[in-house]
């Protein structure tokens, strides 16, 4: 019996449909005690590649995302490439920045996935241990590129990757790419408003974390919020 248990096990584990390996499945509701976000080269350099119509609604995407992290105390990481002085880009971008929390570094990443880069790694692996995250949010730019690169990394060193779909971007037409490449991986894809229930799951919650962030944010000149099961307090 004890054999068939474990062969069970390792077969579910395998399909990434239990988190007995120690990391949560990719199915389950995420867990803000487990969550960290990581906003990835949000620099003016490559948003300037975009559509011009997509680029102030991605910055919006993002900053609603890191907002509300910030409300539910996620752990929050930020890379900006080849930045530091010397470096060829601009750093991150400067209405980003301004929402990071107090002290926090922006890691100058010279490679495309994060989780490559022995500083960076460390860092991922510290704020796991100290905080007990298994799971890491993705957001930022490119999407089929440094964003699928670091979310396939973090899944290899075994932690559970989730990619907001509207809060990354690539110059068309390679982002239907970049997403089935995770897709395909096992990399879990939702919406900004997906993480944002997920995250707050009940209406005291909500509208805690709707005071904090400042209401809701419009996305877009014609935009109107995004209405939830529970208020419109999201995007």
């Amino acid at each position: 019996m004890a054999v068939r248990r474990l062969v069970a096990t390792l077969t579910l584990c395998a399909v990434g449909a239990t988190d007995s390996c120690g990391t949560a499945a990719g199915w389950e509701l995420l867990d803000a005690n487990r969550t960290a976000l990581v906003v990835i080269d949000a620099q003016q350099n490559f948003l300037d590649k975009l559509p011009l119509a997509q680029r102030a609604s991605l910055v919006e995407r993002i900053a609603f995302v890191m907002k509300v992290a910030k409300a539910m105390e996620l752990p929050i990481l930020a890379t900006a490439e080849d930045y530091a002085e010397g470096g060829s880009n601009p750093p991150m971008h400067p209405s980003l920045s301004a929402l990071l929390p107090a002290g926090t570094r922006v890691w100058n990443k010279l490679v495309w996935n994060l989780y490559g880069q022995p500083d960076i790694r460390a860092a991922v692996d510290a704020v796991a241990a100290a905080r007990g995250v298994d799971t890491f949010i993705l957001v930022g730019l490119e999407t089929d590129v440094c964003v699928a690169q670091s979310a396939l990394g973090l899944k290899s060193a075994g932690y559970r990757v989730v990619v907001v779909e509207d809060a990354v971007a690539t110059p068309p037409p390679h982002h239907a790419a970049g997403m089935l490449r995770m897709r395909d991986a096992g990399v879990t894809l939702t919406n900004a408003k997906g993480v944002y229930y997920e995250l707050v799951r009940d209406v005291p919650t909500v509208a805690r974390v709707a005071r904090e962030i400042g209401g809701a944010p419009v996305v877009g000149e014609d935009a109107a919020p995004i209405e939830g099961c529970a208020s419109d307090y999201t995007l």
